[in-house]
């Protein structure tokens, strides 16, 4: 089964994992001793890797900007949006209902979507596809 899962660089694997697992409620799936961990939230898989200078990964901290933009879906993107912030997150902004000009076998023209920039700096868009 094809799968794209995105790998995000931080400084300490160990605090983003506890902080994931606090504000998305996220599984630990694995971890390596620091290093690369893997983890879940209700199944949508997505890993940690501790920046590397030597493989040439930064995370956003060290560039001094945010390098990736997550959409994460869920039932409840308010109640989702105020768990992350409660957890550390910096609120980016509020959850809302966007309308869309959108073409394509699956338009996309509702959504609700917020986002917060978690303290190691992805942005997570969180929102949920209303039609």
């Amino acid at each position: 089964m094809t799968q794209i899962s995105p790998m995000l660089a931080v400084g300490d694997a160990n605090a983003a994992i506890a902080f994931y697992q606090k504000a998305f409620g996220a599984e630990l799936l694995w971890h390596l001793d620091g290093a690369v961990a893997g983890l879940a939230v209700d199944g949508a898989k997505f890993f940690l890797a501790r920046e590397e200078a030597a493989y040439g990964t930064r995370g956003p901290v060290s560039v001094s900007f945010t390098t990736v933009r997550i959409e994460l879906f869920v039932d409840d993107p308010v109640a989702m949006h105020r768990q992350a912030v409660a957890a550390g997150a910096a609120n980016h902004s509020p959850v809302e209902e966007h309308e869309h000009l959108a073409s394509g076998p699956k338009p996309i023209h509702r959504m609700l979507q917020g986002a917060v920039v978690d303290p190691f700096d992805p942005m997570w868009l969180i929102g949920k596809i209303l039609g």
